[in-house]
């Protein structure tokens, strides 16, 4: 009397997965080799700035400082650029404020200069 379960076979299949032999609805027939045809399509990664850096004497030290320092650079003169635009567009407010004040309460003179200047843009038009 031997109560034991039949022991579990592992097959392997043509596709070179294994698999329980009691799963499988047929019993597999070895087929001949199999070909197997693999198409790797991967770039390497692009090195041709250190490779040049390199190839030309110029140290790893060089080549690691201008990775790291090279973006804090750009972040520094958009900062700068910034900052300059600013100061344009404060200047620009800040003399048509002078400007608009000088003609309206500059006298005689200023409105005399006001009229001068309205017509000569009339004339350009």
């Amino acid at each position: 009397m031997n109560n034991l379960p039949e022991p579990v076979r592992v097959v392997q299949l043509p596709d070179g997965t294994y698999t329980y032999a009691d799963h499988l609805p047929v019993p597999i027939q070895p087929t001949g080799p199999q070909v197997v045809h693999q198409h790797i399509h991967q770039a390497p990664p692009d090195r041709t700035v250190q490779r040049i850096a390199l190839g030309s004497g110029i140290g790893a030290g060089t080549v690691a400082a201008g990775v790291y320092f090279g973006p804090l650079l750009v972040g520094a003169l958009t900062a700068i650029a910034a900052n300059l635009a600013l100061l344009a567009f404060l200047a620009t407010v800040l003399a048509r404020g002078v400007v608009s004040v000088v003609k309206s309460g500059g006298g005689p003179d200023g409105k005399a200069a006001a009229k001068t200047l309205s017509k000569a843009r009339k004339r350009r038009r």
